[in-house]
């Protein structure tokens, strides 16, 4: 992984963090369903396969607000509703 994927990796991370601080305040189901579906509806097909693909992110190495969300969230690849492009 070259500076330019660590950098990509890391604010997708800052950036699910923020929407898992929004949710946060919701009950904990409610909660990891709304940071999915936040995600699912506003990040790009790319945005999503890049996030699903960082190491660690399924094992508790991230809050667990989102380690409980990130089973909801759908892969780009599989995702036709948006764009056709991958972008």
């Amino acid at each position: 992984m070259n500076a330019t994927e660590e950098d990509s990796d890391r604010r997708l991370v800052v950036m699910a963090r923020q929407i898992a601080d929004f949710f946060r305040s919701y009950p904990e189901e409610r909660a990891s369903r709304a940071v999915a579906d936040h995600i699912n509806q506003f990040w790009t097909r790319r945005m999503r396969d890049e996030f699903l693909a960082i190491p660690g992110l399924r094992d508790g190495a991230l809050d667990p607000l989102l380690t409980k969300a990130v089973a909801s969230i759908r892969p780009g690849r599989a995702d036709s509703s948006r764009d056709k492009s991958g972008a």
